[in-house]
């Protein structure tokens, strides 16, 4: 699949000028011509956002803060200003790089390019008993799940149970099979005891807006469902 680089910025000829270049290195190029829409596109889908400060509906500082509430989707800030307190707010904010125009399209590039690799070098390198999903993370090391930013209290089989269902997407897990992986073979408990820990992780865990949930299949057991996977 094609990587896919979202461009926000209210002027045409910035979309136009970038999607020449982008387009010769093979990636796919999604425009947005204000805020709102920038946020609107800024998917899962999405490999990297550039994004201009000064826009219409929703300035570039708003839509930044806006998606480092639940992903941490690269982006990079263009400003026309140059000043640097535009710099320095982006980039507290959680901003990638900064870009001053006018720029070359070709610095812009290998910008991207840059950025990308180190995406990808430290995805390959993830530690394994860590699970990021968008807006959640499952820490098996530390035992410890945060929403949003927000560390949320489970207990340990709480825990247990997300990671498992976490770290197989789309896979379904019986009943049984919860009890024996997460509690042990020999644990003496019911079934019911596996429907009260999801029942109390999906009331502490709310995914709305998120692309993931929990769901139950119907005399079965239960999955860790991906929107659009």
């Amino acid at each position: 699949m094609a990587i896919k680089i979202l461009i926000c910025d209210d002027e045409p000829v910035v979309h136009e000028s970038l999607r020449l270049y982008f387009e010769a290195e093979g990636y796919e190029v999604i425009d947005a011509y204000d805020g709102e829409e920038g946020l609107q596109k800024a998917d899962s889908s999405v490999s990297l956002l550039i994004l201009d400060i000064m826009m219409p509906k929703k300035s570039g500082i708003d839509v930044c803060r806006e998606i480092r509430k639940s992903s941490t989707l690269p982006i990079v800030m263009l400003t026309a200003k140059g000043e640097e307190i535009d710099r320095i707010l982006g980039l507290e904010l959680g901003a990638d790089d900064y870009i001053v125009k006018p720029f070359s399209p070709r610095e812009v590039v290998a910008r991207v390019k840059a950025i990308l690799r180190r995406v990808e070098a430290k995805a390959q390198s993830a530690d394994p008993n860590i699970l990021n999903y968008n807006g959640l993370t499952i820490d098996l090391n530390s035992y410890t799940v945060t929403l949003r930013g927000e560390h949320v209290i489970c207990t340990p089989k709480e825990i247990e149970i997300l990671y498992m269902l976490a770290s197989n997407p789309g896979q379904v897990f019986t009943r049984d099979t919860l009890l024996s992986r997460v509690w042990g073979y020999d644990f003496a408990g019911e079934t019911r005891t596996v429907d009260t820990h999801i029942k109390r992780l999906r009331a502490k865990l709310d995914s709305e807006g998120l692309g993931w949930s929990i769901k139950t299949i119907y005399g079965v057991g239960y999955k860790f469902e991906l929107e659009n996977a």
